[in-house]
């Protein structure tokens, strides 16, 4: 069965095509994002399994940390905590504009009144 959508599709399998369950999971969501703490995982011997074969039987060149890249992406968490922080540094900044120009508001109108 493709993935692909065919807009003059059969009517019974409608309802399938517009429901958002058994659509694919975008490529950037697939893969689950760790934090820096676990990267020993993908160089540490006691990570690293190489099987022969499959739960088939069938032979495989594949290892266990090649496994783990294709689940996990390791994640920059310096890089997020820094955009979180510059988010904040940018809120807290904005506030302290805003409550500036008030003050001065507040000076303005009280001299003119004055």
């Amino acid at each position: 069965m493709s993935s692909t959508k065919k807009p003059d599709g059969d009517e019974r399998f409608l309802r399938v095509q517009k429901d958002p369950r058994f659509w694919e999971m975008p490529e950037r969501d697939r893969k689950i994002k760790i934090d820096k703490r676990f990267q020993s995982m993908f160089h540490d011997k006691r990570f690293k399994e190489k099987y022969t074969v499959d739960k088939r039987g069938r032979p495989i060149n594949q290892t266990s940390t090649e496994d783990l890249k294709r689940f996990y992406k390791l994640s920059d968490s310096e890089d997020d905590e820094d955009e979180g922080d510059a988010e904040r540094k940018k809120a807290a900044e904005g506030k302290k504009k805003k409550k500036v120009k008030e003050k001065l508001f507040e000076k303005k109108t009280l001299k003119n009144l004055g």
